[in-house]
């Protein structure tokens, strides 16, 4: 019974260890450019012209959210603690789109930011942003995870 009790007595220490150590467990969401792939349920498919691609990046040293609705740029400050998420002060150029679906693709997308309350990564490659009562509003990747 010793034999037994003595490897969880030791797990529980060294995770109770690590609580007290300011080690952070939550999930960085910094440096990579995030694609969209899906708001809602609905895919997204990628534009034959990157730079057309609905994207955003996050800046730990700055604080601040920048990307692209896939026509205007966008921008603002984020705050992240746990997988609490939110994105604040967002501003967008105001060009015209080249074609509707991408202007409504847009709109979407940049009140999908505004609804963030909180975030999902799996693998490191896939962010699912949440809304408050935690639907997935959005769902982007890492170019690596497409």
């Amino acid at each position: 019974m010793r034999f037994l009790f003595f490897p969880t007595a030791l797990l529980a220490s060294a995770l109770m260890a690590g609580c007290g150590s300011g080690i952070s467990l939550d999930e960085p969401i910094e440096g990579p450019i995030w694609q969209l792939e899906q708001l809602g349920s609905e895919l997204i498919e990628p534009s034959s012209d990157p730079r057309r691609n609905a994207q955003i990046q996050f800046d730990r040293s700055s604080g601040r959210v920048s990307g692209s609705g896939g026509c205007n740029r966008v921008s603002g400050t984020y705050e992240r603690s746990g997988s609490t998420l939110r994105m604040r002060q967002l501003g967008a150029t105001r060009m015209a789109c080249p074609s509707e679906a991408v202007n409504i693709n847009e709109t979407q997308f940049f009140a999908a930011l505004q609804a963030t309350a909180s975030y999902r990564l799996q693998g490191g490659s896939r962010l699912s942003l949440l809304d408050a009562s935690g639907r997935t509003v959005a769902t982007l990747s890492t170019g690596s995870a497409r």
